[in-house]
């Protein structure tokens, strides 16, 4: 028998109790239902002491808080873990685990990386029949340096700096002591301290008053464990830098035209040269469509697990043993990885014809491996799925798998008799499994070899799902397929965007717990030790679309609560459904926005009514039906009057709700609509007064409450290091959710969160936030610029505080001058584009800002094709520059 004594304190309410629930029989194996309610002592300390049948335990335990039959508090973190040593007796004291403030500290960026460190068997492992144990978080603690604890009493030192106990940290960021309790004082006062791990001299101590715990007596045989406690540390805030890039846009002498995973590790190396920690990179999924450039767009993948192929070394696959035909590709190589822009299209096709030869020489052999078993048996879940949508696309010649000829409906038994290994079409489907199994390794050693260097990994989940998706073909419950995801008008595209993607049925997700989300952010935790939740606020609502228009100006937020028709009267607004939510269409507007082209627009798409009033004709009333009208003329006559129609069909001043009938959202940007400018005065501030109520007040609440249901069970469902793009209409309450939650903003000097000024002021970011001068579907800092010169002299005066005329260009001493005021910033990342960091040397930067632009959003079909103009092993190689960024780097405190 084990006596074990359980003590917490907890300040409850009135009907609250404490519960306490564990993986063993004693402690009900986890169910609720069988929790131990624990015993109220007085002053907030409650307990009980419990019997075990075996001497020998180990398990898992936590905390709740019950009130009636609902639970309505659980623990931040892992549950406790318990196990038992020689004594037959314990007394352990708890602490309830709420989240922390330094929370970023305990993901995996840290503990397993930049903070990580060997597992340290020291005296503090050892044990006695009469013991005390102090079990307490500290994340923050460098590698350098050791924890270290000092008190009263002989065994803590007796306050003697030289005589402070190491702890262990064999299970970091929690770190371990245990000393012999025989002739402990009922009361110990004690202090953590830091210790250089080099010269054991105490460097810093705990900035709190004293700690004083209050034991008793050590019985015999008793073991008492303080758990849960947290160092106070006196250090200044950790702050670190990175460099922003995708991987397609990587170049070493060893690519293939494109960067491939085994590229990173130079970059890891330049990162290293020039004291960076963290390298973040765009989405890495597959989104082979149509096998053609327009499937350069890495955010519209075909499954949200499986990696791209484009992105393997062919050679770490294996060397061909026809000689000739791998001179070919060699040869080929080389030609492709001389080329400026990535050439997708030849790119993609020339390693396929590889990936085919490699898997007919080498497919049978690997399938074989226990390294390849492993791998399909942890991802077998979506590989199996992923391989057939491949297959069945590629003998389709379409992703849009409604139009298939056989299996447009998803049936698991069905997909398991396709991909059957005695199947005569298996060898098609298999080669799909062969590369997912090789991604996955050389993904894997790359991020190993950059946490041999203490560098992290930054990865990108985008907020949508292609509509001709993995995803939408095997779960098409969780995602609305009649709305198109987008975002408002911005400073990337003043029409608003329309990103193609179905929004979430996020009432279909909550029933199971968010399952479909979760086992995504599990996916990235395979290889990231941090995030870009791209597009956060579509955790508090998304821009939806019409699935009939082409701009995101006719779209609305969902979830919302849209306006009935005495709501807006309210606001003194006369309601004329007719006037307010058809197109406003005029003689003297198709004079302003045709002009010479008038006559041929009226007689081709319009019907004229009286009063010189106009009406689309039913054959072109929708943008959709616009678009297909156009399809493939691109002279600019055709887009002038392209464009024109589309601007009609959006001039409108409210868009009804789809599932709210009689229910309205104002359109967004209204005031610069040609139905807005025809009200009167006193109308023209009613609806301002309406528009500004419904966009910035009405929501906050009920959003915080949909972000609320979300992102807590979701960012704590890995150990990743979490940060979002926060950018574009930000909802008040988003910053509250951010800050309860410890997400990292994004913060960007031309894009300030306060409305009130026209450049962020990087001395005033929060500590909790990522610094960036550009992001890739801007223009690189030198290409702005050279946009709006007006704008620039401001910022040349204003903020970089010089006088006289600014440069036209962005001159290597302004890039400089900017990138060192993000670097002395309180954000605890700085993460620059490499173009940014590259633009403070004349020699080394590209001769064209404009040539360093990744994405331009007002343009749905761009052409991502980025990549470096310069090697990495010439950048490596920059002695003179790498220092100068050292330097700059280390100066600021990072």
């Amino acid at each position: 028998m084990t006596h074990i004594e359980f003590n917490i304190n907890y300040q409850t309410k009135w009907g609250e109790e404490i519960q306490l629930i564990g993986d063993v029989a004693e402690l009900g194996y986890n169910d609720v239902k069988n929790a131990v309610t624990l015993l109220h002592k007085g002053g907030g300390n409650w307990g009980i002491a419990l019997e075990f049948a075996n001497d020998s335990l180990d398990f898992n335990y936590s905390y709740l808080v019950r009130e009636n039959e609902s639970y309505i508090s659980h623990e931040w973190g892992k549950p406790r873990h318990f196990c038992s040593t020689e004594n037959n007796s314990y007394r352990l004291h708890d602490h309830w685990q709420s989240l922390p403030p330094n929370n970023p500290f305990f993901s995996s960026a840290f503990t397993e990386c930049l903070f990580s460190r060997p597992e340290n068997k020291t005296s503090a492992l050892k044990q006695y029949k009469q013991s005390l144990t102090f079990k307490v978080f500290a994340p923050t603690v460098p590698p350098h340096l050791s924890l270290g604890i000092i008190g009263n009493c002989t065994e803590l030192g007796n306050w003697s700096q030289e005589k402070a106990l190491k702890l262990s940290p064999s299970n970091f960021p929690e770190w371990k002591l245990t000393v012999n309790g025989a002739k402990l004082p009922a009361t110990v006062d004690y202090k953590f301290v830091l210790i250089e791990s080099d010269t054991n001299k105490i460097i810093g101590w705990e900035w709190t008053e004293n700690r004083t715990l209050f034991i008793g007596k050590v019985k015999k045989n008793e073991a008492i464990s303080i758990n849960g406690l947290h160092f106070n540390n006196p250090l200044q805030n950790w702050k670190g830098t990175g460099v922003a890039i995708p991987v397609f846009s990587l170049r070493t002498k060893e690519s293939f035209g494109i960067g491939e995973f085994n590229d990173l590790r130079k970059m890891v190396d330049w990162a290293v040269a020039t004291g960076q920690k963290l390298i973040q990179i765009l989405p890495i999924n597959d989104t082979t469509m149509n096998r053609t450039w327009q499937d350069s767009y890495p955010y519209n993948s075909n499954s949200i697990f499986a990696l791209h192929p484009v992105y393997l070394n062919p050679k770490k696959i294996g060397i061909l043993k026809d000689n000739a035909l791998m001179d070919e590709f060699t040869k080929k190589a080389i030609e492709l990885n001389q080329l400026t822009e990535i050439d997708y299209e030849a790119v993609n096709q020339t390693k396929w014809n590889y990936f085919r030869e490699i898997f007919k020489q080498e497919g049978a052999k690997t399938f074989k491996t226990n390294e390849y078993k492993a791998f399909f048996e942890s991802n077998k879940d979506w590989l199996i799925s992923y391989a057939a949508f491949c297959y069945l696309r590629d003998i389709n010649k379409t992703p849009d798998y409604r139009l298939w000829e056989t299996n447009s409906t998803f049936k698991q038994s069905e997909i398991d008799e396709l991909c059957n290994p005695k199947s005569a079409k298996y060898s098609d489907i298999a080669i799909h499994l062969f590369l997912q199994f090789h991604l996955d390794k050389q993904l894997r050693e790359s991020i190993k070899y950059a946490h041999n260097q203490q560098v992290i990994l930054k990865g990108d989940i985008p907020i949508g799902i292609s509509p001709t998706s993995v995803e939408a073909w095997t779960e098409p419950f969780y995602f609305n397929m009649n709305g198109q995801a987008g975002a408002p008008p911005d400073d990337f595209s003043v029409n608003g965007q329309n990103w193609g993607f179905p929004t979430y049925n996020w009432a279909e997700m909550e029933k199971d717990g968010y399952k479909w989300w979760k086992r995504r952010f599990n996916k990235m935790a395979d290889y990231f030790d941090a995030y870009r939740i791209d597009h956060v606020l579509g955790f508090f609502r998304i821009w939806e679309v019409p699935t009939d228009a082409v701009h995101g100006l006719l779209g609305h937020f969902t979830p919302a609560l849209p306006l009935p028709v005495s709501e807006i009267a309210n606001y003194g607004l006369h309601f004329d459904a007719k006037r307010f939510t058809k197109p406003y269409i005029y003689d003297h507007t198709l004079h302003i926005v045709f002009g010479e082209y008038f006559s041929e627009v009226v007689g081709q798409f319009l019907l004229q009514k009286d009063n010189f009033e106009y009406e689309l004709k039913k054959e072109y009333d929708t943008q959709q039906k616009i678009k297909v009208c156009f399809e493939g003329k691109n002279d600019p006559k055709s887009m002038t009057i392209r464009e024109g129609l589309y601007s009609l069909v959006s001039d409108v001043l409210f868009v009804e709700d789809p599932i709210e009938k009689g229910k309205y959202h104002p359109r967004i940007s209204a005031q610069h609509t040609f139905s807005y400018q025809a009200l009167n005065d006193y109308e023209k501030g009613c609806f301002n007064t309406l528009y500004n109520d419904f966009f910035y007040n009405r929501h906050n609440d009920f959003w915080y409450q949909q972000s609320m249901k979300k992102l807590p069970s979701l960012i704590s469902s890995t150990s990743m290091l979490v940060c979002a793009e926060d950018l574009g209409m930000i909802p008040k309450c988003v910053p509250a959710v951010m800050d309860q939650l410890q997400i990292l903003s994004l913060e960007i000097q031309r894009m300030p969160k306060d409305e009130r000024l026209e450049f962020g002021q990087t001395d005033y970011y929060p500590y909790l936030s990522v610094s960036t001068t550009s992001t890739h579907d801007m223009s690189t800092l030198r290409g702005w610029w050279e946009e709006n010169g007006d704008k620039t002299q401001r910022y040349f005066n204003q903020i970089l505080g010089r006088g006289g005329q600014a440069p036209v260009f962005c001159e290597p001493y302004i890039c400089e001058n900017i990138v060192r005021n993000h670097l002395w910033s309180p954000a605890m990342l700085v993460i620059l584009p490499l173009q940014d960091w590259l633009s403070i040397d004349g020699d080394i930067r590209r001769t064209n800002p404009e040539d360093e632009r990744i994405n331009l959003p007002s343009n749905p079909r761009h052409y991502w094709r980025y990549r470096m103009h310069i090697y990495l092993e010439d950048l490596i190689a920059a002695e003179t520059f790498n220092k100068k960024m050292k330097e700059m780097i280390t100066q600021s405190g990072r």
